[in-house]
């Protein structure tokens, strides 16, 4: 059976290639490889988020929900040299590429690429970013989504880029309906682009 680049143990052989990007004005190369999600080249949803929304530049706690091989991750931390970056997946092999590309990026110091529950419970996030893995099905992606915007801090952001015909409208809705008032931001390619904030109270 093929791999999924959600498959948690990637079974295909570990054959890597390199990969080459320009995310907010600055090159990168990143590691990428077989059984890990847009191994050819930086996917058009994300490149279409990474466009569409200024990078943070001060001090924070970020995540990015699947990250796949790093890019947001790498990025968000290059910009914000003040920021602790978490990156997760329950891709391993996924993790292990991040973890090298961070390094490559000079910021394997501030990127911490992890399996889901290894993220402390301490840990709130000042803002969430992701290009989620529609696939995995509604169900199992909402639960996913208010599990970790349930450790957004208040007044915290989650950035969101889904395809129009994946459901990207109806997430919208959905997200505003949960709690976490929510507006597309921009559009492009067939993808939109959603910010969820958390009005709550501050954590206890």
């Amino acid at each position: 059976m093929a791999d999924h680049y959600f498959s948690a143990e990637p079974g295909s052989a570990d054959v890597r290639r390199t990969v080459e990007a320009r995310i907010w004005g600055r090159e990168y190369t990143f590691t990428t490889a077989t059984g890990v999600f847009s191994r050819d080249r930086l996917d058009i949803g994300t490149a279409v988020l990474l466009r569409e929304v200024d990078p943070p530049t001060g001090t924070g706690t970020y995540l990015d929900l699947g990250t796949g091989y790093g890019p947001i991750a790498c990025a968000l931390a290059v910009e914000a040299p003040k920021a602790e970056v978490w990156a997760v997946d329950v891709n391993t092999r996924a993790l292990e590429l991040t973890a090298e590309n961070a390094q490559r990026a000079g910021v394997g110091d501030r990127v911490h690429a992890v399996l889901p529950d290894a993220v402390p419970e301490e840990v709130w996030f000042s803002q969430i970013w992701s290009n989620p893995a529609i696939h995995i099905g509604k169900p199992e992606l909402h639960k996913m989504l208010l599990f970790w915007l349930g450790r957004l801090a208040p007044g915290g952001v989650a950035w969101f880029v889904v395809g129009k015909n994946l459901g990207g409208d109806s997430l919208q809705r959905w997200l505003t309906d949960q709690g976490y008032p929510c507006e597309r931001t921009g559009s492009a390619k067939g993808f939109r682009v959603l910010r969820a904030t958390n009005p709550g109270s501050s954590p206890s």
